[in-house]
């Protein structure tokens, strides 16, 4: 097809129509042109496909077709295995083809910058390398089957609360180093079909219309020549979008702002060149997808499940083992405790859920064993149940518990409110070690928790969000049939209040990025706090030496043996640090990882190749500053096994006038806001919602308030979706909480496009709210 030519035949109306969703999950098709629609659905840990005759939604509520449930980011990122992520992304690939699903939406690859973001579980790591890198092979490997993947949050999408709406405000420096380096790398080095932009503001500018990200940044300094479309709601201003290059609008049905892009174009405010080459790129995507789907397919779910399993092991963080205690002796009398040892914890909530094919539970291997339940799946102290637990507990010669974080506690729509575990969950632990002290835990939740009790028991065994696999994983673990090789993605704390942004994340609508650069192990390292478990780290059943380190011009080597009598893996991790910087950094930073697996006995040579990107800073430019660095080779961010310093020949680097004396040198104590905007450089204002002045951007819970037409708004909505749920406003439900949270908290804009509301009915509602009732009831009865 000659794209352009088609363009030429299409009215203005036709080509802005074609820029925005049939419906809820396809694009718009002009079979009269030869265009045809592709289908996209969610998918970062397996396919959520809704088909079009059954109810449909953006938050993992209706049921899906069935498929292969792979292990959560949280726990594949903790492989740090590139090759598995290939794997993983191809066989989701092959299930689309065999769904007849043109684009996957995923990997997200925002940053854990705070261990409460309700969706950390869908996030690789802190650190944007290892994020960039592993997405990257995902990618490569879901787009070799030839279907296209949708790289997301793009950008600064680190928490749940205000979603929608929020404002990410950071300095140019955090942005570039931390929040679009990963997204650099996936794209320069994948290639990603499609780029989705995110929900909120950066530095007061909405994502969807933001010409410096998705223009300026993504396609002129990186090179992507792929379709970007927003999150589903997404879309601020279409007119502003139209320029910064966001191709699609995402769901369908509302016809939002159509009018007023067809004026803007008439009147010359617009050009229509913009919008053509919007259409362009969505044309070449929905030839690509019917390309790829034309043949039938069929993937293997079978093999597909082994491979989720195959994950899950390899993904598993062995945190603490005191005297050997795992693996188990199978002939041993142990005593298995936990709710969630027959109902895992084993994904996310929200988008990301999945219908899963084959699930096992962790119960359906340890028939020959003893099991209590030992609290109820909520997490809730049961004094019947640890009754119970007592009374058999003494009796066995090891426990294990199965505990962490049930689902209520983290979703997707709404942040944690503390890093607690559940009482009824802690309580059972403690019980469990006070009763016997050979006593292990194995650890099922998306992010880091609070863990007074492992000093207490002898091991703890991290699974994640281990997928549908879960219950053969974690048998093969326990028991020595498979060896644990994870490696923790994210720094664990003693306590939030270590945490660097815990005196201000999620306590306001916006979101102020006051710690700067200063994310994860960037802080802890150079401020010296100690973590329980730190950046990395992670043990095994055997045992590895590294030797023979060399570093020689850009060249780094070193020697890796299994030491031990097990098979096994280990990560090698590259750190690069700046000795006396002038302008304040990092004491270390990753640059590359390998990972090994190895027989007993066996030795591995590693190579890694320094390049100029190894040494940058952002100062003004991507800039190397002249000096000596240390080049590191460590097995957790703590774990420094061998150091060399060599000089860089690069740039002088200005000293700002705020730096000396500040948090920033030396990352002592919380951040003040004060220091924040001498570094920001500009006083942070928010915005308020006053009444008079609302607009599409208010959200519901805003403007009830003040509005008696929103309280009564606010209300139906919350007895619309409570019929989902029995009858029941109940905020303690994961599911109620998040689509209350994405429906009356999200700016009202994003109902009338989700919900494929006519223009003018939600306008006339804020007309009304703003106190204007006459002007609203005619511009809702014009609607």
């Amino acid at each position: 097809m000659d794209i352009r030519e088609t363009l030429k035949k299409m009215t203005l109306e036709e080509k802005i129509r074609l820029c925005a969703g049939k419906n809820f999950w396809e694009t718009q098709d002009y079979k009269q042109y030869g265009i045809p629609s592709f289908f996209m659905c969610d998918g970062p840990s397996g396919l959520r496909k809704q088909e079009m005759e059954a109810a449909t939604d953006m938050l993992g509520i209706n049921n899906s077709r069935k498929a292969t449930c792979f292990p959560a980011a949280v726990t594949t990122s903790n492989t740090w295995d590139k090759e598995l992520l290939y794997r993983l992304g191809k066989a989701i690939g092959e299930e689309a083809r065999d769904q007849r699903v043109g684009v996957v939406l995923g990997p997200g690859i925002n940053i854990k910058r705070n261990p409460l973001c309700g969706r950390n579980f869908e996030y690789f790591s802190e650190d944007p390398v290892q994020a960039g890198m592993l997405s990257a092979e995902f990618i490569k490997g879901l787009q070799s089957e030839g279907v296209g993947c949708s790289l997301k949050h793009f950008a600064c999408n680190s928490q749940e609360r205000s979603r929608l709406s929020s404002d990410s405000v950071m300095d140019e420096r955090t942005l570039r180093e931390i929040y679009l380096k990963g997204f650099e790398i996936a794209v320069r080095e994948a290639h990603p079909a499609t780029v989705m932009s995110s929900y909120n503001k950066i530095n007061g500018i909405h994502s969807s219309d933001n010409r410096k990200l998705l223009n300026d940044i993504l396609r002129e300094e990186w090179g992507f020549d792929g379709l970007v479309m927003t999150d589903w709601g997404g879309m601020s201003d279409r007119v502003e979008a139209f320029r910064a290059g966001n191709d699609l609008m995402m769901p369908g049905g509302s016809r939002y702002m159509e009018k007023e892009v067809v004026s803007a174009a008439k009147e010359g405010k617009l050009s229509e060149e913009d919008i053509n080459r919007c259409c362009e790129r969505i044309i070449k995507a929905a030839l690509k997808a019917k390309e790829t789907l034309e043949k039938e397919y069929k993937a293997d779910y079978e093999k597909h499940h082994e491979l989720a399993t195959e994950a899950a092991e390899k993904g598993a963080v062995l945190l603490k083992n005191d005297d050997r205690m795992l693996p188990l002796r199978k002939d041993g009398k142990i005593l298995f405790v936990g709710a969630m040892a027959e109902n895992v914890r084993y994904q996310g909530a929200g988008s990301s859920h999945v219908n899963s094919m084959h699930l096992e539970q962790p119960v359906d291997y340890l028939k020959d064993y003893e099991y209590v339940k030992g609290c109820d799946i909520n997490g809730d102290t049961n004094e019947e149940l640890l009754k119970e637990l007592k009374e058999k507990v003494a009796e066995a010669d090891t426990v294990v518990v199965f505990a962490g974080l049930p689902e209520r506690y983290e979703s997707e729509g709404f942040d944690r409110d503390d890093m607690k575990m559940p009482e009824g969950h802690v309580r059972m632990i403690e019980t469990a070690v006070k009763a016997n002290p050979n006593t292990a835990v194995v650890l099922l939740c998306g992010s880091a928790v609070e863990c007074d009790w492992a000093d207490e028991v002898k091991a703890v065994l991290y699974m994640g969000l281990a997928g549908e696999g879960a219950g053969k994983a974690c048998y093969d673990l326990l028991f020595g049939e498979a060896v644990p090789s994870g490696k923790l993605s994210e720094s664990w704390p003693y306590c939030y209040e270590d945490v660097p942004s815990s005196a201000y994340y999620a306590k306001t609508d916006d979101a102020l990025y006051m710690e700067g650069i200063y994310v994860g192990y960037r802080y802890y390292d150079k401020a010296k706090v100690k973590v329980r478990w730190p950046y990395g780290y992670g043990l095994s059943y055997t045992s590895f030496a590294l030797k023979d380190f060399d570093v020689h011009g850009n060249r780094v080597s070193l020697n890796i043996t299994n030491t031990g009598k097990y098979p096994g893996g280990e990560t090698v991790q590259l750190y690069v640090g700046q000795n006396d910087p002038k302008l304040h950094r990092p004491l270390r930073e990753l640059k590359r990882f390998e990972k090994v697996y190895l027989d007993p006995g066996e030795t591995r040579e590693i190579l890694f190749e320094l390049e100029d990107e190894d040494f940058v800073l952002w100062d003004e430019k991507y800039k190397i500053p002249k000096g000596s660095y240390r080049i590191e080779i460590g097995t957790s961010s703590r774990e420094i096994h061998f150091s060399k310093d060599i000089e860089a020949d690069g740039e002088e680097t200005s000293v700002p006038s705020w730096q000396e004396g500040s948090w920033y040198e030396n990352c002592s104590g919380i951040p003040t806001q004060s220091e924040w905007e001498e570094m920001l450089g500009r006083k942070h204002v928010p915005l308020k919602a006053v009444k008079g002045q609302y607009t599409m951007e208010n959200s519901i819970s805003q403007m009830k308030e003040h509005s008696l037409i929103m309280k009564i708004m606010y209300k139906v909505v919350e007895k619309t979706l409570a019929k989902s749920f029995g009858g029941r406003i109940d905020y303690t439900d994961p599911e109620f909480r998040m689509m209350m949270n994405s429906s009356g908290g999200s700016p009202i804009r994003t109902i009338e496009i989700s919900a494929g509301i006519k223009e003018g009915i939600i306008e006339g509602m804020v007309d009304m709210a703003n106190g204007h009732c006459l002007k609203g009831i005619i511009r809702m009865i014009r609607g």
